[in-house]
């Protein structure tokens, strides 16, 4: 059950196939800080996202993961935690793509809330996984969950 007063933690990563996201946060019980699981989401990318570099297709996980959730995050601080460091810089920059145009003004709302944090990929394994288990997972398969 996640404590509302405390700051989640939002994993996110991208591949050549699709997005993963897992919403966790840090309670502590008996004493000592525990990392919990909230939620778990992910899905593959559309045949015109396959074309986006690896900057873009992380941008789009993180707006992604931030619409998907928005029920847990809106309103909360919390921290996203990505294996690309590009996305922060990404996010702040000039320009003119309208991709990143768009993703930008998607998570105005949430700037004053988020922090983004750059992990190395080895520890980033949560959400490394779901981005590649959304293979093969469509809303025609039995495993689909809306």
């Amino acid at each position: 059950m996640p404590d509302w007063k405390l700051p989640f933690k939002l994993y996110t990563d991208a591949c050549g196939e699709g997005l993963g996201a897992a919403l966790h946060q840090t309670q502590i019980i008996n004493g000592k800080p525990v990392e919990g699981s909230i939620c778990f989401v992910s899905r593959q990318i559309k045949p015109t996202e396959a074309r986006y570099g690896e900057s873009q297709m992380e941008c789009l996980c993180l707006v992604w993961a931030l619409e998907k959730l928005h029920y847990y995050l809106d309103g909360t601080v919390f921290h996203v935690i990505t294996d690309c460091n590009a996305v922060k810089s990404l996010l702040n920059m000039k320009t003119s793509n309208i991709n990143m145009l768009r993703w930008k003004i998607a998570t105005q709302k949430y700037r004053g809330n988020m922090t983004i944090v750059q992990q190395s990929g080895n520890i980033h394994k949560n959400a490394d996984g779901l981005s590649r288990w959304a293979l093969g997972i469509t809303p025609e398969s039995p495993a689909w969950v809306p």
